[in-house]
């Protein structure tokens, strides 16, 4: 009798303590995608996987032009008018030519898998520091506003199930739009040219 009641006593303070909390919800993927920072770097991501496409397009249109003279060299090697010592020559000729294209076949295997690795690693790199500032501003506007808890209401666990599968109305703040309104104040104008970091000034060497 007494456990039981203890029990009671135990279960009505939790659910009393709980209902004082003060809990907020982030659409953490609407903010991201809505941060005007995430735009600029998605640009500018582009402008760099562009480049490498370039960068790959010359290799192509150079082993192209090698497999192309190949073909020629192996025509003229097989022409049934020219001398022994021709043929010699032109065989050997092509001979370097298969060797250059075998080494332009390597270099751009490499080339292309050395800048998959640098974008992605790019891309993560840059992932991470938009998380990190928009994290930043979910902390602080938490504390300014007294929330307790704040949940992503995106997240999802290790069986890829959402975490939070139901919020009662009312029962939680959602500081979404509040959030990308935040981290949107200082955006420039539509059109303008993003403001480039400045370089730290080199200190003056003391006297």
């Amino acid at each position: 009798m007494i456990r039981s009641a203890l029990i009671a006593l135990f279960a009505s303070s939790a659910l009393l303590q709980a209902a004082d909390l003060k809990i907020g919800v982030v659409d953490m993927s609407k903010v991201f995608q809505e941060f005007h920072k995430t735009k600029t770097a998605a640009d500018k991501y582009k402008g760099n996987y562009e480049k490498a496409a370039q960068e790959m397009q010359e290799r192509q249109t150079v082993y192209k032009n090698l497999a192309a003279e190949a073909q020629k060299l192996q025509k003229t090697a097989q022409d049934p008018i020219i001398t022994p010592e021709q043929r010699n020559k032109y065989a050997a000729e092509l001979g370097e030519k298969v060797k250059e294209i075998r080494s332009m076949e390597m270099e751009m295997q490499e080339f292309a898998e050395r800048r998959q690795t640098q974008l992605k690693q790019e891309d993560m790199q840059i992932r991470k520091g938009l998380y990190e500032e928009i994290l930043v501003v979910v902390r602080d506007k938490s504390k300014a506003e007294a929330f307790d808890i704040v949940f992503d209401k995106t997240g999802v666990s290790l069986s890829t199930v959402p975490i939070i599968l139901h919020v009662k109305e009312g029962a939680a703040t959602d500081m979404t739009d509040q959030l990308i309104v935040e981290l949107n104040k200082n955006a420039p104008p539509p059109g303008a040219e993003p403001k480039k970091e400045e370089a730290p000034k080199a200190e003056e060497p003391k006297k």
